[in-house]
């Protein structure tokens, strides 16, 4: 016997955070296997579970109710499920959660029983839960005021816990219910899919509470029946009636998510225009712009092809939206450019929207937009990473808050927060949880590894440990809290906070709406992503430097294009802090690769992604590039498609259009591969295409080793691919980097420490790197240096003065008085500074280490005398004679100066460190970078270098890439995974690290391949704490 039909209307999911032990897709999947008629998906305060829950949903086929509950406060606290009926109540019931979670605390909200207004829930469903122990008097004076704000729809949760006193209780709501009129439905208090959930559900009590499992006594829910029982249990529990009115409740709830309607923005179109025609008239005067001595018939043409089906698809207003964003940072004179896909279009182009010239590409439009794809368009725009917020709060001024919110991002546990959880939560001792923490790297992805356990001196064997190991496991992915997206942003005709609910988001004055981007792509809503891109800002102040040198205003556009000394430095792999091309693995392919042309960089920002590294096409390309086999293609129907690319899918597109032309797929089935690339490290699905592509080629003549090496670049771009228009929109700023660091290298470093933190390069390797590319660099200096780093000399080859923002914790208000009490004239002495400039001893201390007081106190140990010394004297007395005669210190040795230089700096225009190390280096018979430069391939070779960069890409296959820098240089080492798992303690903690191994060399690439590495960082004394290197998956 299966049981009666039960609907379940009371479940919270995962995103009740720290209290819903089962995901939404995992409740839904389970009441479709126990056969509910329908199951309601009610996270407390939220809607952020609802999407994933609605898509399971359509995949089962059960019925999925919408509400949320919420814990009422007051004299007598109880709480409250409700449910939308239809499109309305869904709708109150989302505003309602928008005033809560906004008038409070990011991740909090309070509901006191005078806010439960009736109106507030029109067109919803609603369910009292009281606590147990109420009185007769109180369940009867709750039921009689819920019966009359609520008439005719609402009722009194039956909920049977299996607890002592379960019959009571049941019995008194039951007279409550005759007293008042109302209801008893049954009901689960749902925080799982399956009751073996029950220890993960106590953890996240546990870690709710912040206590240990062992001291949250009542907190833990007192058995695992909060789980979806079967059909016939709950027959065995409740009584037929209370089962029966669980499907009257349902039957009234007709909502679907499916209801939602996206409308866009009205303010766009100026009065007396149409969206169309104001959208025609900017795009032909942007062109009149772009090409002003006419726009060539080819371009016109496409004009009029993206203008036809963005009007046939009634996406003009997604367009002008865009438009408005991208004219107001230009007015800004705020730095900003489209990518992806949005790059095919001319209507862009001419918007001035994104920057990629159709006639030095060609473009598909029907990759941006297309009728067969049946979706809307996505136009990422990036931004100066310092000034997009201004962008976002001119949104937000524009739309409102009501209209306007920030996509989120879900944050889920990963290793090193679900060990720290769970490990608290099981009472382990906070030094034993740390340390297990940590002996989890960045290297080791999202699987926990049981080799830690003993390492952090705990014995893997014993029941505890395996306990915790198990719950870290099972914890892995679970959402731990919404956050914000980089920049998505959704804006709306009508009230946003109808459709979904806006909450706070941790930073002040910004607002985030409770679902992801994935959220949003299953029910129609559309995002205009403002990104922020650090290089941008970068550029920006480059070209106002430059602009400085050359008494006028110079833009990106008047970089010169297809520069030869550019390309020469490029192919040299020369391009430490440039954008994109910066990484070890683009700077192994430079040389290879050769690029001489902006066609050449599109594809070299490309190739060197997982999609074809794990595709295995990078040789392939490299070998056809350099003439060692000849360009053929696997058919002549292949050639159109691969023809640009020598006959090797280097592009995203590319593996699209041969599913299509070599593997039979459909338009259609083409979009559900698209899909489920996008998707599949989340979700998986790719394995179901594996026997259409293979069979779909090898059926129609393609070599079966070709169609497999097209699947595995099918999966590589699901790791990370590029489309072609995103690489030629990376590609434009990849060359402008490229020629102000060739042209203008003292500008480049200027703007890129103005714009820290950007990119894989500390300030020190990038002094370092303008150093030898013979950039004078001056030091910090109170009486010289403005808050940023400036550009002295003009307008001959000007050095670069450090500026007051690169002293470690002076604060940015401080450097600015500084240089506003400067303009008035110049300080006469420390004790002058602090009194100008209103500076704390604790900031002239800060000065002083960083050797800025120079001019004024004389050398390092001086400064820091004069600072330490340093009172607030008051006004009568500072002239005051003193008879006390002057200390003066001799000056430190060079190597204690080194280390004040990096602890206070990051970085020294000193000799490098290992200068004054090289005797004992050459003791051990350790050679320079310098030394290895001629050193022949195959050669066994030892050398040694501070530790600047450790990177491993996903498609390493664990190796991890170390780059080591000397006085001479910088050596790249290869660490095999072998390597790396045998001397991990070396490789992850040394900071100067001797290597011996085998000297690779290829061409102009060469590499120390790793055989024993030696952590000698000891030697560096003091330094060791401040030489800290960037550590990249």
């Amino acid at each position: 016997m299966a049981g009666p039909q039960y609907a379940e209307l009371w479940c919270l999911s995962s995103f009740s955070f720290l209290r819903g032990a089962s995901r939404p897709e995992e409740l839904v999947a389970r009441a479709h296997t126990l056969g509910y008629s329908a199951l309601a998906i009610t996270d407390e305060c939220s809607m952020a579970g609802v999407v994933r829950a609605h898509v399971a949903a359509r995949e089962h086929g059960i019925q999925l109710l919408v509400g949320a509950q919420f814990e009422v406060q007051g004299e007598h606290p109880f709480t409250l499920v409700v449910l939308a009926r239809n499109l309305a109540g869904y709708g109150n019931l989302c505003e309602f959660i928008t005033g809560l979670r906004r008038s409070s605390a990011k991740g909090t909200y309070r509901l006191d029983f005078a806010q439960v207004q009736r109106e507030a829930f029109a067109d919803c469903l609603v369910l009292l839960a009281p606590r147990r122990g109420s009185r007769p008097a109180q369940l009867a004076s709750l039921g009689h005021w819920a019966a009359r704000a609520y008439a005719g729809r609402c009722w009194f949760i039956a909920l049977r816990e299996r607890v002592l006193g379960d019959e009571m209780w049941l019995h008194r709501l039951r007279q409550a219910g005759r007293t008042t009129g109302l209801p008893l439905v049954a009901a689960g208090d749902v925080h799982m899919h399956v009751r073996s959930r029950k220890p993960l559900q106590d953890v996240m009590t546990a870690t709710r509470v912040g206590q240990p499992l062992t001291e949250c006594g009542y907190a833990l829910q007192p058995n695992a029946e909060r789980h979806l029982r079967t059909r016939l249990r709950l027959a065995q529990l409740y009584a037929q009636d209370l089962l029966d009115e669980t499907l009257r409740v349902a039957e009234q709830c007709a909502f679907s998510l499916d209801e939602l309607r996206y409308q866009y923005p009205d303010e766009v179109v100026p009065a007396g225009e149409t969206a169309a025609s104001f959208l025609r008239r900017i795009t032909y005067e942007g062109a009149g712009r772009r090409w002003p001595q006419g726009v060539p018939a080819k371009v016109q043409l496409q004009v009029e092809h993206e203008l036809e089906l963005i009007s046939e698809l009634q996406y003009e207003k997604y367009f002008l939206t865009v438009y408005d964003i991208v004219r107001f940072a230009r007015s800004q004179h705020i730095l900003c450019q489209g990518r992806g896909s949005a790059a095919n279009s001319v209507v862009c182009y001419c918007l001035h929207v994104t920057e990629v010239d159709p006639a030095r590409m060609s473009v598909l439009f029907e990759r941006f937009i297309s009728k067969e794809r049946n979706e809307p368009p996505d136009i990422d725009i990036d931004f100066e990473h310092e000034r997009r917020e201004e962008v976002m709060q001119y949104l937000y001024r524009k739309y409102g808050r009501e209209r306007a919110g920030l996509t989120a991002t879900v944050i889920s546990y990963r290793p090193r927060s679900a060990l720290r959880d769970v490990g608290k939560a099981l009472g382990f001792d906070l030094d034993t949880v740390d340390r297990l923490a940590k002996s989890h790297q960045w290297w080791d992805g999202r699987q926990v590894r049981a080799e830690g356990f003993a390492e952090a001196g705990l014995d893997p064997e014993d029941l505890q440990v395996q306990q915790l190991i198990a719950l870290t496991s099972q914890i892995l992915g679970f959402p731990r809290h919404l956050s914000q997206h980089v920049g998505g942003f959704v804006l709306t005709r009508g009230p946003l906070h109808r459709m979904v609910p806006i909450e706070n988001a941790a930073m002040p004055d910004r607002t985030v709406i409770e679902w992801d981007k994935d959220d949003l792509d299953a029910v129609g809503l559309l995002k205009v992503d403002c990104l922020a891109l650090g290089m941008l800002t970068a550029i920006r102040k480059s070209l106002e430097f430059i602009g400085e040198r050359k008494g006028y205003r110079f833009e990106m556009q008047d970089i010169p294009p297809e520069d030869g000394t550019t390309y020469a430095m490029i192919c040299k792999a020369d391009t430490v802090g440039v954008f994109q091309i910066e990484s070890r693995a683009q700077m192994s392919m430079l040389p290879r690769m050769k690029p001489r042309e902006f066609y050449d960089l599109v594809i070299e920002v490309a190739i060197v992604r997982p999609g074809p590294i794990v595709g295995g096409m990078v040789h392939p390309y490299l070998n056809r590039r350099q003439g060692k086999e000849p360009v053929t293609y696997p058919s002549e129907a292949l050639k159109e498609a691969l023809g640009r690319t020598l006959g090797v899918p280097v592009f995203q597109e590319q593996v699209m259009q041969i599913s299509m032309l070599a593997a039979g797929f459909t338009p259609g089935e083409a979009d559900g591969l698209r899909r489920a690339m996008a998707s599949w490290r989340r979700k998986g699905g790719l394995e179901k295409y594996y026997d259409k592509i293979v069979q779909g080629m090898t059926s129609r003549g393609y070599e079966r080793a070709f169609a497999e090496s097209i699947f595995e670049q099918i999966k590589g771009f699901s790791e990370y691919g590029f489309p072609e228009s995103h690489a030629a929109s990376f590609a434009l700023l990849v060359y402008a980097s490229c020629w102000i660091k060739c042209h203008h290298p003292a500008e480049f470093l200027a703007a890129m420490l103005n714009s820290q933190p950007l990119g894989f390069y500390s300030p020190s390797q990038l002094v370092q790197d303008a150093k030898r590319h013979g950039v004078e660099v001056r030091p910090v200096d109170v009486m010289r240096s403005d808050v940023d780093c400036t550009l002295e000399d003009l307008p001959h080859p000007p050095a670069v003065r450090l500026g007051l923002r690169m002293v470690d914790k002076l604060k940015a208000e401080s450097a600015q008085r500084i240089v506003a009490a400067r303009a008035d004239a110049p300080f006469d002495d420390a004790a002058d500074l602090a009194r100008r400039a209103g500076l704390e001893q604790a900031e002239m201390k800060l000065l002083a280490a960083a050797d800025a007081l120079q001019s004024l106190s004389g050398h390092r140990r001086q400064q820091v005398w004069d600072a330490a010394a340093l009172r607030s004297t008051p006004v009568l007395l500072r002239d005051a004679p003193v008879d006390e005669e002057e200390l003066e210190l001799q000056a430190a040795p060079e190597g204690e100066e080194i280390v004040w230089d990096y602890a206070s700096l990051g970085l020294t225009l000193r000799r490098h460190p290992l200068a004054l190390l090289r005797p004992q280096l050459a003791a051990r018979k350790l050679a320079t970078a310098a030394d290895l430069r001629s050193v022949p391939n195959g050669r066994p070779v030892r050398y040694c270098g501070i530790v600047t960069l450790r990177q491993q890409p996903d498609t390493a296959n664990g190796t991890i890439f170390v780059s080591l820098e000397d006085e001479t240089g910088v050596v790249q080492v290869i660490c095999w995974k072998s390597l790396r798992e045998r001397q991990r303690k070396e490789l992850l903690r040394a900071r100067l690290l001797a290597v011996r191994g085998i000297w690779q060399r290829e061409g102009e690439v060469c590499n120390l391949i790793a055989g024993h590495l030696e952590d000698l960082t000891p030697l560096l004394g003091r330094l060791a704490g401040s030489a800290q290197s960037r550590d990249f998956r």
